[in-house]
């Protein structure tokens, strides 16, 4: 049975549920024990006071509900695996190191902040050139007449195959992704350059830029969404959903034909790695849903988006991130856009003003009396909204 991918869908699905409920139960009991609490600045919200000394570090929980049924049941030796574990480790580290310097060293401000951006840039630079030089990272594209592919692309040695009804398909180095909306919804990175001169060469730069510009985006983006009960876990899970979907879609042939997408080959694996983080986020939200009993604190929360990150940039779908991570977009730019305008007019007028009555984003609707069960639901609702408009985007052209 294990020779299915199915199977071990299934097993690493309920072994990460099982995980997180057995293991966090102990983990909770532990924390509390050891009283490694949340502290919790006065925002002027309402019932944070509950909240004072809630055990945090709980992204432990989801680390292990990730890595443990993985390592068991995926082929670790596959490209796709290997990152995925080291960006779930790494930017676990990093956030551990942030809430450990909170937690027992009493330092409220955490892991300075150009510490957190170069772990994140550095991870960055690791998954983009793995994803653009290893030979394993491919699409599959059909030759056709004696324009055998287009710009900027090479077919791997030896990777051509004829099909029974004679077509013949190959697998391609080529720094491309999904574009929604558009006919051929596809977009090579390399076209940003090429109208410089002899500029294609440096395309890897340029790739390896993006690729970091969006894993601390997102991780920045779902460090800013944990400030609910549930919220950034319940959002997590949905886009997980969503990311899984375009993986299975994107490495099975008779799908990408289809639906007129790329062909993704070796994603199958990867499937096993997004059950098993849907399993630990669900798993988690067993005790982080209002009341909380357990925070998941930077160990989870950047973890998690830089784990959504990277999935969405290996299945090149990171262009609709804007779309299925709409939450994690808006509670970034409400941070922007109050501070920005905060300063603007104390600059002008000598008074800052605001925006919203607070940031992120979730704290505005606290401020406006939503109950914070409520805003987490609403969230959790908006975010399979967009979904649904993301997976949506694959014939719609």
């Amino acid at each position: 049975m294990f020779q299915f991918i199915t199977f071990r869908v299934t097993m690493a699905l309920l072994l990460s549920l099982v995980i997180s409920l057995l293991l966090g139960k102990r983990i909770v009991r532990f924390l509390q024990k050891k009283q490694i609490g949340e502290t919790i600045r006065d925002l002027g919200l309402a019932g944070e006071n509950s909240k004072k000394g809630t055990p945090t570090m709980g992204g432990l929980i989801i680390l292990a509900a990730i890595v443990i049924p993985t390592l068991l049941f995926a082929q670790v030796k596959t490209v796709y695996i290997w990152l995925m574990l080291l960006c779930t480790v790494w930017l676990g580290l990093i956030g551990f190191l942030d809430d450990y310097i909170k937690v027992f060293k009493k330092n409220k401000e955490g892991l300075a902040g150009k510490f957190k951006i170069l772990g994140q840039v550095g991870l960055g630079i690791i998954i983009g050139s793995t994803l653009y030089f290893n030979e394993n990272v491919v699409i599959s594209r059909e030759i056709l007449g004696a324009k055998k592919i287009a710009p900027y692309e090479r077919v791997v040695a030896k990777s051509e195959r004829v099909t029974k009804d004679g077509h013949r398909f190959a697998d391609v180095k080529t720094p491309i992704t999904s574009i929604p909306f558009v006919k051929n919804h596809e977009f090579n990175y390399a076209k940003l350059i090429s109208w410089i001169p002899g500029a294609e060469k440096y395309t890897y730069i340029l790739y390896i830029l993006i690729v970091i510009i969006i894993i601390t985006a997102v991780s920045n983006g779902a460090n800013l969404t944990d400030g609910l009960d549930g919220l950034a876990t319940g959002v997590s899970a949905v886009i997980g959903v969503c990311l899984g979907i375009f993986a299975y879609v994107s490495g099975n042939i008779q799908f990408a034909e289809y639906l007129n997408i790329m062909y993704i080959p070796n994603l199958g694996e990867l499937s096993i790695f997004i059950a098993a983080f849907v399993g630990a986020c669900v798993g988690f939200l067993w005790y982080n849903a209002y009341p909380a009993q357990v925070f998941m604190g930077d160990t989870g929360s950047l973890a998690l988006g830089g784990i959504i990150a990277s999935l969405a940039i290996i299945v090149r779908k990171e262009l609709l991130i804007p779309i299925f991570c709409g939450v994690f977009l808006v509670e970034n730019l409400s941070v922007v856009l109050q501070v920005s305008y905060f300063k603007y007019t104390k600059k002008k007028y000598g008074e800052g003003k605001r925006i919203f009555l607070m940031s992120p984003l979730h704290h505005h609707y606290q401020k406006l009396g939503y109950h914070e069960s409520k805003i987490a639901v609403r969230f959790w609702i908006i975010t399979i909204m967009c979904a649904v408009v993301s997976i949506a985007t694959l014939k719609i052209r």
